[in-house]
């Protein structure tokens, strides 16, 4: 049912890399190393131009720019493990630029972890990989959209499409994310409460965040949660979208909604339903700001008697569109004609699993999910 295409960023990475070094990043598992191995002479985590840090013989070759002499395109994985890594590459990237070009992974923010300035300045392109979608997997149709919502956008979950394999691969994933990547970056002491937050993260998508409460749950004090919360955001475990705001309606302005990568690990259909299009956009919203510059941001429309629509794309602080989610077919949300009456946003699109498609007037549309994501060309 799906055929093999090369992952959506190869021909942007394939462009950046004439005159820069290309920085890809992204959650645990979600492709970044098997991406970028296919731009190698020898496409094997076995090959000589792969040197990951945690490989204690890489992790010299690297400190000594000992690189491979019949290579022309070298890759460093996890890299930013190094406290200086930056200044190391810098000085990698400034002796050998005319000889080699240089891909650069890692499962942490590599654009978050920046000691004392920006020491690589003009010398990187850096792109963010996000999970398979309906538009990277060229086929638009119910099932699709209905497989990737059951096993996710990972690869290896997607693909096998077994659900005990998913739940095996969720719960190892959540490990390795809190007991690897955030021990190696950052000073915790209570793993624990941060695995049990981990834990409670599912039930709270889609709603208004309330690190308040979330603090009595977990019994510990505001500030470290909402520090929890940030490294959770940094090692793509979960992202947050604020609130979209218009001169003509009372518009909250401080709450936050949470969503997770991993969307399959939300119980309720509908809810999972959402977060998967929240990804989707903000896949959107990721590839338009890192290989076209613009200024992308992901948003939620509500005011505060409680009228909301999930999601807004605004586009150089200009809104583009706005998305309203239904998991079956239903007429127009009257949230929806409330708003459009209301805002400056152009086009409003409910998305749903149904097959329903009804174009309601020149500014909003009842439209299956596939199909909005093939009309609008979404990545």
């Amino acid at each position: 049912m799906f055929k093999s295409h090369p992952r959506y960023l190869a021909p942007i990475i394939r462009d950046f890399l004439k005159n820069r070094m290309v920085f890809v990043g992204g959650p645990r598992q979600v492709g970044k190393t098997t991406l970028c191995l296919t731009f190698l002479e020898t496409p094997s985590i076995e090959g000589p131009a792969y040197l990951n840090w945690d490989d204690l013989s890489a992790r010299l070759k690297i400190k000594n720019a000992e690189l491979p002499i019949d290579e022309k395109i070298v890759c460093f994985d996890e890299i930013h493990k190094f406290k200086n890594w930056r200044s190391l590459l810098k000085g990698i990237y400034d002796v050998k630029k005319n000889r080699y070009k240089f891909l650069v992974t890692g499962s942490a923010r590599l654009d978050h972890y920046r000691k004392g300035g920006d020491s690589l300045l003009g010398r990187y392109r850096y792109l963010r990989l996000h999970p398979l979608s309906i538009g990277e997997l060229h086929s638009y149709d119910l099932n699709t959209t209905e497989s990737l919502l059951k096993f996710g956008g990972f690869p290896e979950p997607f693909f096998n499409a077994s659900e005990r394999n998913l739940k095996l691969w969720q719960r190892e994933r959540t490990y390795r994310i809190i007991n690897d990547d955030i021990r190696d970056l950052e000073r915790v002491k209570e793993i624990s409460a941060l695995e049990l937050l981990a834990d409670n993260l599912p039930a709270r998508i889609g709603s208004p965040l309330s690190v308040k409460n979330l603090s009595n749950d977990l019994e510990a004090h505001h500030a470290t949660v909402k520090n929890w919360l940030q490294m959770l955001d940094n090692v793509y475990l979960s992202f947050r979208i604020s609130p979209f705001g218009s001169p003509q309606i009372r518009a909250v302005k401080k709450e936050q909604k949470l969503y997770l990568w991993d969307w399959s690990s939300v119980e309720d259909k509908g809810i999972r339903f959402e977060n998967m299009v929240a990804s989707q956009l903000l896949k959107y919203c990721h590839f338009l700001e890192d290989s076209e510059g613009d200024k992308m941001e992901l948003r939620f429309l509500r005011d505060t008697d409680r009228r909301e629509i999930d999601f807004v794309v605004v586009k150089n602080k200009k809104p583009l569109f706005a998305v309203e989610c239904k998991t079956g077919e239903k007429h127009l949300s009257p949230h929806i004609e409330y708003f459009k009456k209301r805002t400056a946003i152009p086009r409003f699109y409910q998305v749903h699993l149904g097959p329903k498609h009804v174009e309601i007037d020149n500014k909003s549309m009842i439209i299956p999910f596939w199909r909005f994501c093939k009309d609008l060309k979404l990545p």
